[in-house]
């Protein structure tokens, strides 16, 4: 006979191959149609609203591992959160001004100097647009729900006209101001650079002492003496205008080869040392603070060069004198600035000597180090020229160098509020405690930010000016633009005279002729992204004020998280987050950053179309995101493994309850099994640990503590000993419908709990499982944890009970590798334990032996009465050996009463009864 045909064995069309590339895309096509982030809001609205607010990534190119990280986390805490009892809206955002954008016009061909700044910024918001289309369609395929249809842009009329009242609201508290002051400048970029946009490269510098001869010694030191300073920027000698000294250090004059020569006398061995002097003779030694105003020459230009006091010298290297600059360096022009020493910044915009520095107009400031080191070697000054390698500034949009320039810029005062800045960063919960050092200190010691940029794709700075040169910003200028820009965008800017921008009948005393004109620099990209907690959070219903976390890559500390925090301090008065978090960078195996020219870069399309999003996503789950991250082929490799596990673990318990109504068949938890009940206990203590972890963000244990779950408690133990009782009692056994009751919630939970990581699963998923009643699982919270009466004792009991079927696993492979037995079902099991061990197994209603999934199970006697040669820990012996009996050809036992049933001959006495009262009909 045939007795499969009396078998329930699982049945369910869910597939077993993903096939994840091919099926994500259906699946989100069925999301667009039934506007699935809508029905997320339209479900969770009323309750207490979760924002994330979006830092917006730059509008150009395709996206890469770095953005999908981020926007996957991301993607997990809103999902969680509208899961989690919250209205958590997401509004995605791009940035879509700046530099980069124009310079790819360029590299097309688009001469910009050949048509209008308003033809110009046409094309760069065309193109703008055109990416912010492409990264859009690439986030959506990733999975991640939002608001794709209004997200913000930075270029959007409205939010441009925010980001003005936010810059006329910090003038009118007194914190935008215009001066002269040197500035990160960018020959390559041809504008001002924000500390923001600076990155740090090795670069290979001149490395020259040079003697500034001593005109008026002030009574302390002899005319002729020689001022040694140490510089790696021989192209800023030219507009040397002092020279530095500390107060507080000891200086010493020494005489060598009849020339004398001042320097710090800490430094005197190494510069011995560095200059070749055979022999030296200290002549005399002065404080720092007797030589302020002496007065030297400059090597070759007819002018002085004072001697100043400065706090910023250090001993740390060079000379202990400084050669002061102050149109080349912050330091050197706030000393300059004490002394009235001037500023001198002989350099144009593409970073060429003008002609305020004779001999040099023309040259390029890098090649001039070798023309300018070439004549103090003529005159004589120039006592010695190495090289050294050394950090420096790059633009990190070009990979150049830049400089330091003094230029008119506008700067976003710092001081006024630093001490708010401050407290607001120690008001905000950080979830890794080192940014939140990292932030402090960043606002602790910064300049003043430098919010102009000399460029055309941007937001213009609202500043007119009257005809004595006076600038103007007032609430009705600034208002009026900002209502100009948004209903017709800011080209109008370029566009419109500056009479016509101006409100109506607008007069002003500095301009008796009614002439007036408009500032040509634009505003700081950053100024644009910091400006987004006020043209966003504050204009969008959906949204509130302070945001509750921002999540953004580390580097945004110096970035978005602190351009965000320094415009809502100075608007608003408090920060515009309550808690922040950071991920760190990806990197390919070795750690290196990634990059074409290596050949080391994974795309994330690459990996969705391999694996799919999904296992991207699992992937993000599994890694510590808050360091940098390592990104190579086999990660995904593994992880597509443990998708694997996963997936059939689903398929495994869809497939065994195609027969379960939940409403119906579901069996209370106090008729359970204590076995069913452990499982239950151990799923609600699961489903307690993973809601702590997504409400604190820590996405690697959701990763490991359902993977074991699946997989140990699970697959290999409850799911596994299950089939004796799922395919071999009928249908409706209470014990059947017992497993399925457990089965049923351990599938329906998971799943909720997976739904914000493997998205597109969960809903595959959720489209099989009985008895559910939202068209998504979207549309669910997580499940409840509940608790039991007994389930300390349950867990107590079982969780021992493991640990000793742990032995019994070990003895049975023992078996196994010895071919004593074949399949377990082909064992029997004999323990040997102590009267402890006895009493605790005798406390077991369960039967042990399908527990075991051996044929039989026995407690054969004491510990002293195990035979020789078996396995044995201090407490028990197992004895492993062929079952007695024939193989039952229904379950698949071996029993001595196979053989007992005159109709049913093959089968054990358990199976021809069953077979008999519930499916002889089917073998007729």
């Amino acid at each position: 006979m045939d007795y499969k045909k009396t078998l329930l064995m699982p049945k369910t069309d869910f597939p077993m191959k993903a096939n994840l590339p091919k099926k994500e895309p259906e699946i989100q096509e069925k999301w667009e149609t039934m506007r699935i982030y809508e029905k997320v809001q339209a479900r969770t609205k009323g309750r207490k609203k979760f924002v994330l607010h979006d830092g917006p990534p730059y509008a150009n190119g395709d996206i890469h591992m770095g953005h999908a990280l981020n926007k996957i986390l991301k993607d997990f805490i809103v999902r969680s959160k509208s899961m989690s009892g919250y209205d958590a809206p997401y509004v995605p955002g791009w940035d879509t001004h700046g530099l980069p954008i124009e310079q790819v016009l360029v590299n097309k061909g688009v001469d910009r100097k050949r048509m209008s700044a308003t033809e110009f910024r046409k094309l760069c918001e065309k193109y703008a647009l055109e990416q912010v289309d492409n990264q859009r369609r690439q986030f959506k395929r990733l999975g991640v729900r939002g608001d794709w249809d209004r997200p913000y842009l930075t270029l959007d009329p409205k939010y441009e006209a925010q980001q003005i009242r936010v810059f006329g609201e910090m003038a009118k508290k007194g914190y935008i101001y215009k001066g002269l002051k040197p500035v990160y400048w960018s020959p390559s970029s041809e504008s001002a650079l924000a500390e923001a946009e600076i990155e740090y490269k090795d670069k290979r510098s001149p490395s020259i002492y040079v003697a500034f001869a001593v005109k008026d010694g002030k009574g302390v030191l002899e005319e002729g003496t020689k001022i040694m300073i140490w510089t790696t920027t021989p192209w800023t000698i030219p507009a040397n205008l002092g020279i530095a000294v500390h107060p507080e250090f000891a200086y010493a004059v020494v005489e060598v080869k009849g020339e004398k020569y001042l320097l710090a006398e800490d430094l005197l061995q190494d510069v011995a040392r560095e200059l070749e002097w055979e022999t030296y003779e200290r002549v005399k030694t002065v404080r720092g603070e007797q030589l302020e105003y002496v007065v030297a020459k400059h090597p070759f230009y007819d002018r002085d060069s004072l001697v100043v006091l400065g706090e910023h010298v250090t001993k740390d290297s060079g000379t202990g004198c400084v050669h002061t600059a102050p149109g080349h360096g912050e330091e050197d022009f706030y000393v300059g600035q004490k002394y009235g020493l001037g500023v001198l910044s002989p350099i144009d915009d593409r970073g060429y000597f003008t002609k305020e520095a004779p001999g040099f107009e023309g040259l390029f400031y890098d090649e001039a180090n070798k023309a300018v080191t070439k004549k103090l070697e003529e005159v004589g000054a120039l006592l010695k020229l190495g090289f050294i390698t050394h950090s420096y500034p790059h633009d990190w949009r070009t990979k150049k160098p830049v400089i330091f320039r003094a230029t008119m810029q506008w700067f976003a005062s710092i001081d006024p509020i630093r001490e708010q800045l401050l407290k607001e960063i120690q008001n905000v919960r950080w979830y890794t405690k080192w940014g939140e050092t990292r932030l402090y200190n960043m606002i602790r010691d910064r300049g003043d930010w430098c919010i102009s940029r000399q460029r055309l794709w941007g937001v213009p700075i609202p500043v007119f000016y009257a005809e004595n040169g006076e600038a103007i910003i007032t609430d009705e200028t600034i208002e009026h633009v900002a209502q100009l820009f948004e209903r017709h965008g800011s080209n109008i800017w370029f566009e419109w005279d500056a009479k016509d921008l101006l409100p109506e009948g607008f007069e002003h005393p500095g301009s008796p002729n009614g002439i007036f004109r408009k500032e040509k620099d634009i505003m700081d990209v950053w100024f644009d992204s910091g400006s987004s907690h006020y043209a966003v959070l504050k204009t969008r219903e959906e949204l509130h004020h302070p945001a509750d976390v921002y999540l953004e890559g580390s580097d945004q500390y110096r970035g978005w998280f602190n351009s965000s925090l320094i415009t809502s301090v100075a608007v608003l008065g408090h920060a515009p987050y309550r808690a922040v978090l950071s991920n760190g960078f990806t990197v390919d195996g070795e750690g290196r950053k990634m990059s074409k020219s290596l050949g080391n870069v994974i795309s994330p399309e690459e990996i969705t179309r391999q694996f799919g999003a999904d296992v991207l996503r699992l992937w993000v789950s599994s890694v510590d995101y808050t360091a940098d991250v390592k990104v190579f082929m086999d990660n995904f490799k593994q992880v597509s493994e443990v998708y694997r596990k996963i997936r059939n673990t689903f398929r495994f318990m869809l497939g065994n309850l195609a027969d379960f109504d939940p409403e119906k068949d579901a069996v209370p938890y106090e008729r359970l099994r204590e076995v069913d009940r452990y499982m239950l206990v151990k799923l609600n203590r699961l489903i307690r640990t993973i809601r702590s972890c997504y409400d604190n963000y820590n996405f690697s244990d959701i990763y490991h503590e359902i993977n074991k779950f699946m997989t140990v408690d699970l697959s290999a133990f409850y799911l596994d000993f299950a089939k004796d009782v799922l395919y071999i009692e009928e249908m409706n056994s209470p014990a059947r419908r017992a497993m399925q009751t457990v089965i049923y919630e351990c599938l329906t939970a998971t799943v909720k709990l997976l739904a914000p990581i493997l998205v597109h699963t969960a809903e595959e998923v959720w489209g099989y499982i009985p008895g559910v009643k939202e068209e998504s699982v979207q549309l669910t919270d997580f499940p409840e944890a509940r608790t039991f009466e007994d389930e300390e004792k349950i867990l107590q009991k079982w969780d021992r009970f493991m640990k000793l079927r742990d032995h019994v696993l070990k003895a049975l492979e023992l078996a196994r590798n010895e071919k004593r037995i074949g399949k377990s079902l082909e064992a029997k099991v004999s323990m040997y334990v102590t009267p402890e061990i006895r009493q605790f197994l005798d406390s077991f209603r369960e039967n042990l032996g399908q527990i075991f999934i051996v044929s039989k199970f026995e407690i054969a006697g004491s510990l002293e009465e195990a035979p020789d040669g078996v396995y044995q820990t201090d407490q028990l012996a197992i004895a492993v050996s062929k079952a007695d009996g024939e193989t039952c050809q229904r379950c698949w036992m071996v029993t001595t009463d196979v053989g007992t049933d005159e109709e049913h001959p093959t089968l054990c006495r358990r199976c021809a009864s069953i077979v008999r009262e519930h499916y002889a009909h089917l073998l007729q």
